[in-house]
């Protein structure tokens, strides 16, 4: 027995400790130890250690309050520095609330799992169902061909790049909407010339592309509340502070979002036609881009088979199940039929099930999905969600909200007209340097707090704030979609400056105009 264990070979490869072999591992040295990025690390402990120390706060249970702002500085600063992967740092709400005594351990774990990450679970496995069958390709071709013109027309074709951008947007991740038809732009794009002798109107022919792609895919995302991280914090912070009041249904932000979405998208058409599509341009353009090339793509991909067509109906009636589960007061919708019980998150994952009962009808016994293929789903995305929830919830409890709330008490003075204007501007200042869902995170709480200060629907301040997160159109490390554009090479920040600019100011006065009208008649009806 012993001389058949001495035999086989270790369960994991041998090699000499760094004791034994410097050589191997290298000494451990000052610059090793004390190097930027570890001491980023005790940022966030040193941080929440001075606040728990020195900062002194009133209100109901200050020791509480004050352990949450500590909580809040570590956690930020790990998420700004990224010292501790993003995903790793958002698990961290999960054993420093109960270690800080701001709420148990199963409280905060709830915040991780509910019907809103439901509804992101659902959407995640079927936007990789869409992109594993190359849907989104094929849909962006067509819609192409559509706008394409004959003659080739660059505003035309600027245009129906965009809308399938922002349409694909609405119904995923704006940031998976972002990565799938950035090479279907560029796609196209490779069929025009480039080097030093490069015209200067395919140059800015090629920057209004990029630029439409990864502003069109923020915008779609606007619109439901599927297509980005920042509304679904939103709906949670909402379900999480007023859990007796109606909660905002798909169908229900789709009414406010859509005409929004669809302002700012012409605006942002309007600026690109503007700024780098004169006319004229099409002249120089058509002799390296026509329909031609587009249907060779299109053949390429072949006639649509049994998965593609299954996916796409399965997607298409999770689209009309969301809008359909509570529709006006006198017609209920099919969730009346379940008292209510099912959520947007109910059905977004019994329909992502199917997707492994159906089969593809290329190999027996082979489904449309199988687990394999699902081990792209973002993670960290649905862990910063959890995080969002478990912070805005301990902002709440802890009474950290009304000890904010004190530092924009100058908004009590402003007339309602000109609030949501001023959240807006300094919600999209803070999203240009921070995280979209983290801006959202950090404001949303404290909006909801002066809103009941002032005795104005909690919504009316808290739309304007998470919007105005999504404007992050200035800088490349503003949002993942933003880097998306810069590293092909045809954008730079000045590109960015020059659309994004006008495009903040359109969106924040689109929101000023929108929200107290429209708004106010989707939400505080509601």
């Amino acid at each position: 027995m012993d001389e058949n264990i001495s035999n086989t070979s270790p369960l994991l490869p041998l090699r000499a400790s760094c004791y034994e072999a410097d050589s191997i591992c290298g000494p451990l040295t000052f610059k090793s130890i004390f190097n930027l990025k570890n001491l980023f690390v005790l940022l966030g402990p040193l941080l929440c250690t001075v606040i728990c120390v020195f900062v002194k706060l009133d209100g109901p249970s200050p020791s509480t309050s004050r352990n949450m702002l500590g909580v809040l500085a570590w956690v930020f600063a790990w998420w700004l520095t990224e010292a501790v992967p993003m995903p790793i740092t958002s698990m961290s709400p999960l054993f420093l609330f109960p270690v800080f005594g701001i709420a148990a351990a199963d409280d905060v774990a709830h915040s991780y799992m509910d019907d809103v990450i439901s509804l992101v679970l659902g959407s995640f496995i079927l936007a990789l169902a869409v992109e594993h069958y190359n849907i989104h390709r094929r849909l962006a071709l067509n819609i192409t061909l559509l706008f394409c013109g004959d003659p080739m027309n660059p505003q035309l074709l600027l245009l129906g790049i965009c809308a399938t951008t922002a349409f694909v947007s609405m119904w995923m991740h704006n940031v998976a909407a972002a990565v799938m038809m950035m090479p279907v732009a560029t796609g196209i794009l490779q069929r025009l010339p480039s080097g030093p002798g490069e015209s200067p109107v395919v140059t800015k022919f090629c920057k209004a592309v990029v630029l439409g792609v990864i502003y069109s895919a923020a915008i779609g995302g606007m619109s439901t509340l599927t297509g980005t991280g920042v509304n679904l914090i939103l709906v949670g912070m909402w379900k999480s502070y007023f859990p007796e009041a109606n909660p905002i249904s798909f169908n229900t932000w789709f009414y406010f979002g859509f005409p929004l979405a669809l302002l700012l998208f012409f605006a942002l058409w309007a600026i690109l036609c503007l700024v780098y599509c004169p006319r004229g341009c099409g002249d120089t353009l058509s002799a390296y881009l026509d329909k031609a090339h587009l249907k060779r793509e299109l053949d390429l991909l072949g006639p649509m088979a049994f998965a593609e067509k299954m996916v796409l109906a399965v997607f298409s009636a999770l689209i009309v199940l969301w809008m359909t589960r509570s529709i006006t007061d006198d017609i209920p919708g099919w969730g009346a039929f379940f008292n209510d019980r099912a959520g947007d998150g109910t059905v977004s994952v019994m329909m992502a099930t199917l997707l492994f009962i159906i089969p593809n009808k290329k190999q027996e016994g082979e489904k449309l999905m199988d687990w394999n293929k699902c081990k792209k789903l973002p993670w960290n995305i649905v862990l910063l969600l959890g995080a969002g929830f478990a912070i805005a919830e301990g902002v709440r409890t802890s009474g950290l909200a009304d000890e904010l709330s004190k530092s924009l008490d100058f908004l009590k003075e402003t007339p309602y007209l000109a609030i949501a204007p001023s959240i807006c501007i300094i919600s999209g200042v803070l999203t240009e340097f921070t995280s979209n869902n983290a801006t959202t995170t950090l404001l949303v709480p404290l909006l909801i707090q002066i809103a009941q200060n002032i005795n104005v629907h909690p919504l009316l301040l808290m739309i304007p704030g998470a919007i105005g997160a999504q404007f992050a159109f200035l800088l490349p490390t503003g949002t993942p979609s933003n880097i998306v554009g810069f590293t092909t090479g045809h954008i730079d920040i000045v590109d960015m400056l020059k659309t994004g600019f006008p495009l903040k100011i359109a969106g924040t006065l689109a929101l000023s105009v929108l929200m107290p009208t429209l708004g106010a008649l989707v939400f505080v009806k509601n």
